[in-house]
């Protein structure tokens, strides 16, 4: 009832499941990882014992093979499931139990594994393969989802659409590096989950994402006086603990602290506040480099 991807990033440091299903919920069920270590989809008639089963299993350097191997072997309901997993090195690995809703089956390569069952036809797994092979280039979240969404544009599940879920993790990649969970998504109930999971993915990145040391401006001339005026105008005017913390104290109630740097203004941001600030129309913007 479900199609997803299982994918490590070419330096091997993150790790993730992107799923989509005419199934309440997939994302809740079907995606198990763990920085530097792997990820699992588990799906069809779902064995959530898979996946801390599997996890343990790979935590030992067991490979993606060997896993699946291991994990099916020892259950009795494994003809009506379907399993990919990818370990910190080498192949994925996939496996699709006989008596699977047809279209069922998967592919796997270097550091990825794409299964589906119940989908439009084997094209469906071709799309999320050529997408993954041709997204390099792509930050690893988007990466998997563009795969995710090339399956759903190529058919998908052949009874619909209904929910979807990205899970990425990155060792200390979590919020304020406190935890190892990158990206958790979910897309529970819509008509469109693919697409609504890629606005989320967007928002996500805007919010929690770091910034690019390439891009940041210095707070300093007539960019700081206008930042000033603009955080006055929001509400957090500057004072004697100065710019950087009038414009912490923003940032905190807008949820884009991960994107601070002191001195400097993430551009990002610097949009966010010219946008959203009351004087926002009014207030002259600086065109000075900075």
């Amino acid at each position: 009832m479900t199609f997803s991807i299982v994918a490590r990033s070419t330096d091997g440091r993150l790790h993730g499941v992107a799923v989509a299903s005419k199934f309440l919920a997939a994302g809740a069920l079907v995606p198990a990882a763990e920085a530097e270590v792997g990820a699992i989809a588990t799906q069809a008639h779902v064995n959530l014992a898979y996946r801390p089963q599997g996890l343990a299993l790979l935590r030992t350097g067991v490979a993606a093979a060997d896993v699946v191997a291991g994990l099916v072997a020892a259950d009795p309901g494994r003809d009506d499931r379907q399993l990919g997993v990818v370990a910190a090195t080498g192949d994925g690995a996939t496996w699709t139990g006989p008596r699977c809703h047809p279209w069922a089956g998967g592919q796997a390569g270097d550091g990825w594994a794409a299964q589906g069952n119940i989908l439009a036809g084997p094209q469906v797994i071709d799309a999320i393969r050529d997408a993954w092979l041709g997204g390099a280039e792509l930050p690893f979240p988007q990466r998997l989802l563009a795969a995710l969404h090339a399956g759903d544009r190529a058919g998908g599940d052949r009874r619909g659409r209904q929910s979807a879920g990205l899970l990425v993790v990155q060792r200390h990649g979590g919020y304020a590096g406190t935890d190892d969970t990158l990206v958790d998504l979910r897309v529970d109930d819509h008509p469109d989950p693919v697409t609504e999971l890629r606005r989320l993915l967007d928002t996500h990145t805007m919010l929690f994402g770091k910034p690019d040391p390439a891009t940041l401006r210095d707070l300093a001339g007539p960019l700081a006086d206008e930042v000033a005026a603009l955080l006055a105008a929001a509400g957090h005017p500057v004072d004697a603990a100065g710019l950087d913390d009038a414009l912490a104290s923003w940032a905190g109630v807008e949820n884009l602290e991960e994107r601070l740097v002191p001195g400097r203004i993430d551009p990002i941001v610097l949009d966010h506040l010219r946008r959203t600030a009351p004087a926002a129309r009014t207030v002259p913007v600086a065109r000075a480099s900075g």
